[in-house]
């Protein structure tokens, strides 16, 4: 997590503890590694079409 996300929610070591513990309860072990690749392929489609996005303002600009 970067820094400015803790920062801004202002959580410590003992409540990022306590989220990890129950992010295991709720879930448990066996589903973790499914809901992290998960989790990583949506940021990955979400970077690419803030990137997408953004080419295509670029090209807009340009043609104007």
């Amino acid at each position: 997590m970067s820094q400015t996300m803790l920062a801004i929610a202002n959580l410590g070591p003992t409540e990022l503890i306590i989220i990890v513990a129950v992010i295991f309860l709720l879930f448990g072990a066996t589903r973790l590694p499914q809901l992290a690749k998960a989790l990583g392929q949506s940021k990955k489609a979400f970077r690419e079409g803030l990137d997408e996005a953004e080419r295509e303002s670029a090209r807009k600009e340009v043609e104007k």
